[in-house]
């Protein structure tokens, strides 16, 4: 059950960075939707929950933090990307947060514990955490082929 989930968690991030590529700078920044979403801000959004997610509240927090964490996680702007936030670094961070947490997963059991700060129930399950990774980038790659569909369209 943990490949599983697993294989399906990196066919999602495959999809959500194959909607990214061969778009200029402009068209992957571009607010396509009234919230300002874009497609590098799907990208950063879901390396902000491989970071927590697969792995803060695991107890195996990723070295690498990205620029955009703030303290205060409800001030991050992680749906759309800032002028300085190259794609580049956006994407790098994204496969060395997934590569961290395809680490995380394989090293623990579906039973292991893990403690979510934010959520009303704190106490959860690596597998539990896995099942909601993979179920919330299946979602966003949706969002990545919706919003790629609309820049394509012009």
């Amino acid at each position: 059950m943990k490949l599983e989930l697993l294989d399906s968690l990196r066919r999602s991030r495959g999809q959500v960075l194959a909607a990214v590529d061969g778009l200029s700078e402009y068209d992957r920044r571009r607010p396509m939707v009234p919230s300002g979403t874009n497609l590098l801000g799907l990208v950063k959004h879901l390396a902000g929950e491989e970071h927590g997610y697969l792995g803060e509240s695991l107890g195996r927090t990723p070295a690498l933090r990205p620029s955009w964490f703030r303290d205060d996680p409800y001030e991050e702007h992680d749906m759309w990307a800032e002028p300085d936030e190259s794609t580049d670094y956006i994407t790098t961070v994204y496969r060395e947060l997934a590569a961290h947490s395809d680490q995380v997963i394989l090293s623990l059991e579906l039973d292991s514990p893990g403690h979510v700060a934010h959520w009303e129930n704190h106490e959860t399950t690596l597998g539990f955490l896995l099942f909601t990774m993979a179920t919330e980038t299946a979602h966003h790659a949706g969002h990545a082929a919706a919003l790629r569909e609309l820049v394509d369209r012009g």
